[in-house]
């Protein structure tokens, strides 16, 4: 059992002007199970990357641990290779016999580790280099988003796997996994760092305490300052009124008053501008109690959808549908049958490869021929509505590229509106001056989920839409989907969200 401790932690990137940690400290035991939750952007990767000496920082990181990072950067030679020819080259000193340990673990034969690597699906591959990653004792492992892309099973499978260990941060916004996978949180919160005991349900829960405490207390604070504020108005306007009494009377009227009176009149208009001074006293202590009380308060704005009403009440239909691609003898997708019908919100299910983006992009296809071109042979019945306008977000986020403006030009969208909507999803006006390149994966998400709800639709098709995305966005799509109740066909593996949103499954 060893310490990290870190010390006035500053960084931000070389060229940026955006300060990712400033003056930050916290310690954490090498013994925990960790997971690592924050908005996208807020320098999770970044911090991972600071543990592994990638950048030059200010402050200090005290550790006698040695860490090694998940995902390993695969080269495009490598891909050509089995893993068992270049696995020392990621790990020098694994043994293969502790990877072959690891991977029963995993529930996964060894033989995925003599096939070129290019050949294995994304749980084969990311189930491979956890196990490289596990191979070797007294480390500290820092794993970044280690399910994304996995299908639900691969997902169990890891999950068991993480859950069996200790030792690790773990990078994740899949609530599933954190809650069956730490006993610590570390939270990177909109001003602060905070460490603390229990898996994210309980630092959810406690945050929410914690929030519903601090808006109490601001609103007492709010109530006290306003009050004082009236009273201090008070007392000084009877200052002044007093004070103006000092000099010059009628001798008829305030025959009592004489010359001597002067004096008395200005200590009692001294007393009462004393009595101001100490109420401003008390107005500033109030208004620096309730300073910082907000300021990690996550309050994340309603985001809001234009669905377009369709004729027809069935906007897809699919009968006995196979597809097998020209180039390949093996059926991609058989004999599936299903409909999406107005206010339907169809989750598609099953293991990578079988079929669930083939079949999103067919419908798109016959929805826009120039959208998609797919070299496939087709059996079967797969029919859109006439005139169906469909929103689409994809897996893949390489496309994007330039800034916001550009990107707004390309895909006609209205600028003031689509950074509304980023900034409601947690982006920092500075990002709008950025490349889109340079974003995180997850701000890169955002941008695709900001384009579709800016593209008024009959159906809103989403490809594994949360892939990298914060918790808190996620709560927020959430709460849309079931406001607006839009009609809708995706591909999801965040076990809560489908079972949040979705009215119907198909498994493939």
């Amino acid at each position: 059992m060893a310490q990290i401790n870190v010390n006035n932690l500053t960084f931000g990137y070389e060229g940026s002007f955006d300060i990712v940690f400033e003056n930050v400290s916290f310690s954490i035991d090498t013994n925990w199970k960790l997971g690592f939750v924050g908005r996208n952007g807020k320098g999770k990767t970044t911090f991972l990357n600071l543990l592994m000496g990638k950048y030059t920082f200010e402050g200090s990181i005290h550790t006698s641990t040695k860490f090694d990072l998940f995902p390993y950067h695969i080269t495009e030679q490598q891909m050509e290779l089995s893993v068992a020819d270049f696995m020392e080259e990621l790990k020098p000193g694994c043994e293969m016999w502790r990877v072959i340990c690891e991977l029963s673990e995993l529930s996964e034969e060894a033989d995925i580790l003599y096939r070129p690597f290019c050949t294995l699906s994304p749980g084969e591959r990311t189930k491979a280099l956890l196990a490289i990653l596990f191979s070797v004792e007294n480390e500290f492992l820092l794993i970044d988003e280690p399910t994304n892309h996995l299908d639900k099973a691969a997902r169990e499978s890891v999950k068991d796997y993480l859950a069996s260990k200790k030792g690790f941060i773990l990078v994740s916004h899949d609530r599933d996994l954190l809650d069956a996978c730490t006993d610590h949180c570390l939270v990177l919160n909109r001003s602060s760092i905070e460490v603390q005991n229990g898996n994210f349900s309980v630092w959810w829960e406690n945050k929410e305490k914690k929030d519903k405490f601090a808006l109490a207390e601001n609103e007492k604070h709010l109530k006290e300052i306003k009050k004082l504020n009236r009273a201090a108005d008070r007392v000084t306007r009877w200052a002044d009124k007093n004070e103006g009494t000092k000099i010059g009377f009628d001798p008829i009227k305030e025959h009592d008053r004489c010359l001597s009176t002067r004096s008395y009149i200005g200590a009692k208009t001294k007393k009462m501008q004393s009595r101001v001074k100490q109420m401003e006293k008390r107005i500033q202590r109030e208004i620096d109690e309730k300073e910082g009380l907000l300021r990690d308060i996550e309050s994340p704005v309603d985001l809001k959808l234009v669905q377009l009403t369709h004729h027809k009440k069935r906007l897809v239909d699919v009968r006995d549908y196979c597809v097998r691609y020209n180039n390949s003898e093996k059926t991609v997708l058989n004999e599936i049958s299903f409909a999406v019908e107005k206010g339907d919100r169809v989750v598609l299910s099953g293991k990578n490869g079988s079929g669930k983006t083939t079949l999103i992009k067919s419908i798109l296809q016959k929805c826009n021929p120039d959208m998609i071109s797919m070299n496939v042979t087709e059996e079967g019945i797969c029919q859109v509505a006439s005139g169906l306008i469909i929103s689409y977000v994809g897996q893949e986020t390489a496309g994007l590229k330039g800034n916001v403006e550009n990107y707004c030009k390309e895909h006609n969208l209205d600028k003031s509106l689509f950074c509304s909507i980023l900034r409601q999803l947690d982006f920092e006006r500075e990002q709008f001056v950025k490349s889109i390149e340079n974003y995180s994966e997850g701000q890169k998400k955002k941008v695709m989920l900001a384009t579709s709800l800016l593209t008024p639709a009959h159906l809103y098709i989403w490809d594994e839409p949360l892939n990298y995305v914060d918790v808190f966005s996620r709560m927020q799509l959430e709460k849309l989907i079931l406001q607006y109740q839009p009609t809708m066909l995706f591909v999801e593996h965040d076990i809560r969200f489908c079972e949040k949103v979705a009215t119907k499954v198909v498994e493939l």
